[in-house]
């Protein structure tokens, strides 16, 4: 049996599979940030009773599977993850010089997909994302 939530007239299991970009998908300046980074994106996530089921912070994009509560939606849940997030990087992390890329950290957009009953399938994809990444990059630099 799965492991339904409740509200005081709901009973609920909405997981999301969310990707957020960095801005220009700059692989250098997000590399050297990535835990922290993780710690701001957690810490928000408790901020507003959102469950951070499962995240992994690649070299340019993040993966993050979600437990939204249905009273909010999954547009507003991740311009509040982006919008605040931007805000404490830029003001806790921004010690480069001159402004982050224009005020913004964060592309305009985002990739989700619902999760359902294959929590198990995503949670697998991104822990193991680092590998299918090299095999890839593996894939297109072999000239055999």
């Amino acid at each position: 049996m799965k492991d339904w939530r409740s509200q005081s007239h709901v009973k609920w299991d909405c997981k999301y599979h969310v990707v957020i970009v960095p801005k220009y998908r700059r692989r250098k300046f997000y590399g050297s940030l990535r835990s922290e980074i993780g710690k701001i994106l957690r810490q928000l996530c408790r901020q507003k009773e959102i469950e951070l089921v499962e995240g992994h912070a690649m070299p340019d994009h993040v993966h993050l599977l979600l437990s939204v509560p249905p009273k909010f939606s999954i547009a507003n849940t991740v311009g509040f993850l982006k919008g605040k997030s931007a805000i404490r990087i830029s003001r806790d992390l921004g010690k480069t010089k001159g402004t982050l890329y224009g005020r913004a950290f964060w592309s305009r957009g985002y990739c989700v997909s619902t999760v359902g009953l294959d929590e198990a399938m995503i949670r697998e994809y991104i822990q193991t994302q680092d590998k299918h990444e090299r095999d890839q990059e593996r894939g297109l630099f072999d000239l055999d």
